[in-house]
């Protein structure tokens, strides 16, 4: 049983369509994070057009910290009622969770090299991804498995008013667990394909 998404154009040989990928992202944000509401802050910059959408078209990690630079910068000098977080898709890059997961030091350390700690920090979603205590197939995973690998960028002031706002932020993780266990295995599947039903 397995409960991983990796569309065709993950593959490292593929060309990358960056209108597809995004098509795909957009529904998974829609269907997945808002439709299931794992991230009840989630909504608001979808719908606000506040949510930006950026495609690498890396190959390796040295053009990926480019463009991850390049975001990191754009998202800190833009206006947050223009920008509020980014999406930085990279299906070219770190297809294997294990090297993904690896570079999610080097992310940070991105982060602290431009002197935004404090200010911008990185979520991570993956198709493969896995929580350390989990097995490989358990549902809880696919809270944080997405169509392609990305790098969520965000800015700390917004996840602040979200846990104002919040009694118990661990109940979002606990609601997700109780959530995805209803939806199951093909419940999940269903929801990760491309909306073309």
């Amino acid at each position: 049983m397995n409960i991983a998404s990796s569309p065709p154009s993950a593959r490292a040989d593929a060309p990358i369509d960056a209108a597809q990928v995004i098509a795909a992202t957009r529904h998974w944000v829609e269907r997945v994070v808002i439709g299931l509401n794992l991230c009840p802050f989630a909504r608001a910059p979808l719908v606000q057009r506040r949510l930006h959408f950026r495609v690498s078209l890396a190959r390796d990690e040295d053009a990926l910290i480019d463009d991850l630079r390049e975001e990191l910068v754009a998202l800190h000098a833009a206006d947050p009622l223009v920008r509020e977080t980014t999406l930085l898709i990279h299906p070219g890059a770190l297809t294997d969770f294990i090297d993904y997961n690896d570079f999610l030091e080097v992310a940070d350390a991105t982060v602290q090299a431009l002197g935004f700690e404090g200010e911008l920090q990185i979520a991570s979603f993956h198709p493969e991804y896995r929580f350390a205590d989990a097995d490989a197939e358990a549902i809880e995973n696919c809270t944080n498995r997405s169509p392609y690998p990305m790098l969520h960028l965000l800015r700390e002031s917004s996840i602040d008013r979200a846990v104002e706002a919040m009694d118990d932020t661990d109940e979002i993780y606990r609601r997700n667990i109780e959530t995805l266990r209803r939806v199951g295995v093909e419940g999940w599947r269903a929801l990760m394909r491309d909306g073309k039903d």
